[in-house]
């Protein structure tokens, strides 16, 4: 029983890109191209009058980005997408939205055919194994690069996330790892105090203990406490000590009064 061809969607902004991928896809005689859009308003029209069953789509889009093309039509069945971007970080929210691969820009034809079959697999239903191998990829690959300025990569069990360095309100030392507190959420990374020290504003977060580093302006007051060390109370509620070996050096505001 021969096998209804495999509909496509290209979506991306620069035409070059689309002419690329059309390119890769013309040369499998088991894919029909049923459509181009050069941007996100297009891209969600499309997808509702198309229907395809795959969508090869650019996440970096003047307007409405390829997250936001997902976010329009999510009350409705979606396509298999595969998500093109030229940015790492973009590829880890790729995965969050549930994306079966993701094409790093450049791209070669070996990589292509390998998102294309694994789409194939899964609209077979057979699974299209390997996203979980290229997810690790892609956080080793990050792992070893210095973090980008205002957010920080953290692992929980079950994803990965990009946090905002601004929402972070303390980080404690725990053996080799720091413990990140966020929104009343904490996060394990594997790094030192010391070295996030090195990584993060010291203007913002202030070494106030030898296992503490917190963020200046998630600061709701500093009391006093005992033998010339403070608690600090942060915006959360928590309390973290300052030691006076780390007094001299919180900014002039701060020691103003201690």
């Amino acid at each position: 029983m021969t096998r209804p061809p495999v509909r496509v969607l290209i979506v991306d902004d620069e035409p070059p890109a689309r002419r690329k991928i059309r390119r890769f896809l013309d040369k499998d005689a088991g894919v029909l191209v049923v459509g181009e859009a050069g941007n996100g308003e297009r891209a969600i029209r499309a997808i509702r009058e198309l229907e395809p069953d795959l969508v090869f789509l650019d996440i970096q889009m003047p307007r409405v980005d390829g997250f936001g093309v997902l976010e329009a039509l999510r009350k409705g069945p979606l396509p298999e997408i595969v998500f093109v971007t030229a940015h790492d970080e973009y590829a880890l929210k790729a995965f969050e939205f549930a994306a079966l691969d993701y094409l790093l820009k450049p791209f070669d034809s070996e990589r292509f055919t390998q998102a294309l079959e694994r789409a194939k697999q899964r609209l077979r239903g057979d699974g299209g194994a390997g996203l979980d191998d290229r997810l690790q990829e892609l956080l080793a690959r990050m792992e070893r690069r210095p973090p980008e300025a205002g957010r920080l990569l953290v692992k929980t069990r079950d994803r990965a996330l990009l946090v905002n360095t601004a929402d972070v309100a303390w980080i404690q030392a725990a053996g080799n790892y720091v413990e990140l507190h966020v929104s009343g959420q904490t996060y394990l990374m594997r790094e030192t105090l010391q070295g996030m020290s090195r990584q993060l504003n010291p203007d913002t977060f202030l070494r106030v203990h030898r296992s503490f580093l917190v963020n200046a302006d998630h600061i709701r007051e500093i009391r006093p406490w005992s033998h010339g060390d403070h608690l600090i109370v942060m915006r959360d509620g928590a309390k973290v000590r300052l030691s006076r070996r780390y007094r001299d050096g919180l900014p002039a505001s701060l020691r103003k009064g201690l």
